[in-house]
């Protein structure tokens, strides 16, 4: 019979051996690693030159040695082609630029975010236009906005007047916005939520700044009209 200890050290050591033939694992094993000068090592390779000319089929030294020639470096770019493809690039430049786009890219991406106005049953003319012209603007960021009324008291006694003045902003927000919640009691308030209309151009950042800009100077004035005077002498 063979002996256990000596089967358990040869079987041991030989897993060893093998563990120390095998390449170095990639710390990111489930990102797609990109070869790069040595780290390739299929030859031959289709060779494209920094300016976009084929060099044609060439072994990975030639390949190589044509790089380095131009101070550049040898990026594997289609490795499942056949002979695999390479390009001659500054890859330093390269890993930089597809940084840089991919920030750009989540720069663009809206968050769509869930804004509140809040509403009485008894608002006069100017705090709903003002509350209007604030979801509006929401609106047109591309956000939804959650319209509540607040009954107070003896106004539960009266929430039809609550729900006509939700029913006036969907009305007045209509162009620009649609109702993906009806109108729904929760204790003491009723709220709506309207979402942007699809296929309704946002406007442009310097276009949302003025029309910030133009809220707050109609408020301005508005407050300055409705403000007593002072009798002259």
């Amino acid at each position: 019979m063979r002996n256990c200890g000596s089967w358990v050290t040869r079987s041991a050591f030989t897993s060893v051996k093998e563990i120390a033939q095998l390449p170095p694992l990639d710390n990111n094993s489930k990102a797609p690693r990109t070869r790069v000068n040595r780290q390739i090592r299929i030859s031959p390779v289709r060779v494209i030159a920094d300016n976009g000319d084929q060099l044609g089929v060439l072994t990975i030294d030639e390949a190589i040695a044509a790089a380095n020639e131009r101070g550049l470096d040898l990026v594997e770019v289609a490795p499942l082609a056949r002979p695999p493809v390479v390009k001659i690039m500054d890859y330093g430049k390269f890993k930089f630029e597809q940084a840089k786009a991919a920030r750009a890219a989540k720069k663009k991406q809206h968050v769509i975010h869930l804004k509140e106005v809040k509403y009485r049953p008894g608002i006069d003319d100017h705090d709903f236009d003002f509350k209007t012209r604030h979801a509006r603007e929401f609106l047109a960021d591309g956000n939804k906005v959650k319209v509540t009324m607040m009954y107070r008291g003896r106004q539960m006694a009266h929430i039809e007047l609550g729900r006509e003045v939700l029913d006036r902003v969907a009305q007045e927000l209509k162009d620009i916005g649609k109702i993906e919640q009806e109108p729904k009691l929760e204790g003491r308030n009723m709220s709506m939520v309207l979402a942007p209309e699809i296929g309704v151009a946002m406007p442009k950042m310097k276009s949302k700044r003025a029309l910030r800009k133009r809220i707050r100077l109609t408020a301005r004035a508005s407050c300055a009209a409705t403000a007593p005077t002072s009798a002259t002498s």
